[in-house]
């Protein structure tokens, strides 16, 4: 019942409107540099003694050529040395975050993110992870979450077998479209051949959890050309799909400004291609997890999103929600604790932090009482599509009517509609609702219930 998806383009075209992701509440809009490393320093101390489980994300920036479409923390560049001194910071702020923390506490998910993480050699690959497991406790049973993000361009057979001798097995494949024309469009020449090497290498290696990330809105596309892509990612049989949203934002991401506009396919064709892929998705026996994802029903995701286990972090949809995230490298986001806690963004300033002997904190947010109590509803919406009200009030002490009563009354309309159930024990979002699950989370937002800054994409 919970993985039951229903598009309806009348509600949808209706409620596509701009709003957060929810990788976080409070939203990174909310972060402030008075936030300082004493306050993550304090944050550490209060997750020691808490204890548990550890998940560690490390950032890997640098990118070979630059994708029109990218709206990530990058840096482009043929230089391969550049990577050299970034590694060299980004073991000592290793050595600095593991003071923080008790040696005995296992990691239980970990993250290679970027920029591409393939652009390092594979003996820089070996010392960063040997950093990582000198300073941490990194498990050797093969039952954590290890996962990287893969550019098919940029790794071989071999990559991938030393990426599994290394501990990982997820693994994340960037596709976005098959399509000749689209590929030129926005600069990312890649062919079906090496991409579905890798995937088959990552099969042979014994890797876990494979997954392909697509794009739709991109120049040229259409309802035929995406639909070939789909058909052709759907005969591979990754464990996991993402189809995610292209979000149009010159004026924020400089590298989107190479992208011609007027080829952009025109909203009603977009909203098409999202339609019939949801189809072809659906007829091949994936579920829909949200939020742009879908997986095979025996897939860990869609295991823990119908057991109740499932969570969302700054990496997307996990199963561990018990672990406080160390992020480390420029830009990293860690939730330790209470708090959330960025890095610097520019290499410059994050070496001349680390050379300082400092931990690289920017910006960050301590949570109050109300940010946990909304966030916990927000993921569990975003999550589940479920909400135990009477379970809330519990574990706050409020009474959820009263407390939620602006939020509740803003979802009345969206409950004609059809979009959600409400009543004094539950909120279920129903089956057509699912896709427009940050519209369902937002009146639950505090922050943009009080006219806070809004620099979000669409939400479909």
């Amino acid at each position: 019942m919970y993985q039951e998806l229903e598009f309806d383009p009348e509600l949808i075209r209706r409620y596509d409107i701009s709003g957060p992701r929810y990788t976080s509440y409070p939203t990174a809009v909310q972060f402030t540099e008075s936030f300082t490393a004493e306050d993550y320093r304090r944050a550490a101390a209060e997750s020691n003694a808490r204890g548990g489980p550890l998940s560690l994300y490390f950032h890997i920036p640098f990118c070979d050529t630059v994708c029109f479409y990218c709206a990530c923390n990058k840096v482009v560049t043929k230089n391969r040395k550049r990577a050299v001194p970034y590694l060299e910071h980004l073991f000592e702020e290793i050595r600095l975050q593991a003071a923080l923390y008790d040696s005995d506490r296992p990691v239980e998910q970990l993250h290679w993110g970027g920029g591409t993480p393939t652009f390092l050699s594979h003996e820089q690959m070996e010392a960063l992870m040997q950093a990582t497991r000198a300073h941490f406790h990194l498990l050797d049973d093969d039952s954590g979450e290890y996962s990287i993000e893969v550019d098919p361009r940029e790794a071989d057979a071999s990559t991938i077998a030393l990426l599994r001798r290394l501990g990982f097995n997820r693994l994340s494949l960037g596709v976005q479209d098959f399509d000749p024309v689209v590929q030129k469009a926005v600069n990312r020449i890649q062919s079906e051949e090496e991409t579905f090497a890798v995937l088959e290498a990552a099969r042979r290696e014994g890797f876990r959890s494979t997954s392909v990330d697509l794009i739709y809105g991109l120049p040229h596309q259409n309802v035929e050309r995406f639909s070939r892509t789909l058909e052709k990612i759907i005969r591979a049989a990754p464990d996991r799909i993402s189809i995610f949203n292209y979000a149009h934002l010159p004026q924020m991401f400089k590298t989107q400004r190479q992208i011609d506009a007027s080829a952009l396919p025109p909203p009603a064709e977009k909203l098409k291609i999202l339609g019939h892929s949801i189809e072809q998705l659906t007829q091949a026996g994936y579920v829909y997890i949200g939020m742009d994802h879908f997986a095979r029903p025996d897939d860990e995701l869609a295991i823990a999103q119908r057991e109740g286990t499932l969570y969302r972090n700054f990496q997307g949809y996990s199963t561990h929600a018990d672990c406080d995230l160390v992020a480390m490298g420029a830009t990293a986001i860690s939730k330790v604790a209470d708090v959330y806690s960025q890095n610097e963004k520019s290499l410059e300033r994050y070496y001349e932090r680390i050379a300082a002997g400092e931990l690289p904190v920017f910006r960050g947010i301590r949570l109050n009482e109300d940010d946990r109590l909304r966030r916990e509803v927000i993921t569990r919406l975003i999550c589940h599509f479920e909400l135990d009200v009477r379970d809330i009030e519990q574990r706050f002490g409020i009474d959820f009517a009263d407390y939620f009563a602006d939020a509740l009354e803003a979802l009345r309309p969206l409950e004609a509609d059809g979009l959600v159930e409400l009543d004094s024990d539950r909120i279920r979002v129903l089956p057509v609702g699912r896709l427009m699950i940050r519209n369902l989370c937002m009146p639950f937002d505090r922050y943009l219930q009080q006219g806070g800054e809004r620099r979000f994409s669409k939400v479909l």
